[in-house]
């Protein structure tokens, strides 16, 4: 994958990067890893997402955890058309949304934005482009 960093002082930071999903807990949850920069470089952020469908609100129940930078997230997640959206909190109080669109069977764009307060415009954050490389 691809990503780029949006800086509070107009900065940019780009890396490139790995990410990798697959079914856990029997099929009931999906767990991802996601690392920056790709391996062997020295990671920067190097974190997993558990999502586990709640039937009982007809969406995912997202918990996202990245030790090396003591970084965590909890979010709602739900398809909203082509798109998959999660809302939540992160560990910096600070509200989230995580949109993954122009979703593929070989990739995918993930938007990443907060803000402090519903009131606020949401500010983009991150931006990942990932490709699958291996069937």
């Amino acid at each position: 994958m691809d990503t780029v960093h949006y800086l509070d002082d107009g900065t940019i930071q780009k890396w490139n990067g790995e990410c990798h999903f697959g079914w856990v807990l029997e099929g009931r949850a999906i767990q991802d890893v996601w690392i920056r920069p790709k391996r062997p470089a020295p990671s920067t952020m190097y974190g997993t997402t558990l999502r586990i469908f709640d039937p009982g609100i007809d969406g995912w129940q997202i918990i996202w955890n990245d030790p090396l930078n003591r970084d965590h997230s909890r979010q709602i997640g739900r398809a909203e058309g082509k798109d998959i959206v999660q809302l939540g909190t992160d560990s910096r109080g600070l509200k989230t949304r995580w949109r993954f669109t122009e979703i593929t069977a070989n990739s995918f764009h993930w938007i990443g934005e907060e803000r402090s307060s519903e009131s606020d415009p949401w500010q983009i954050t991150y931006e990942h482009l990932a490709r699958r490389t291996k069937p």
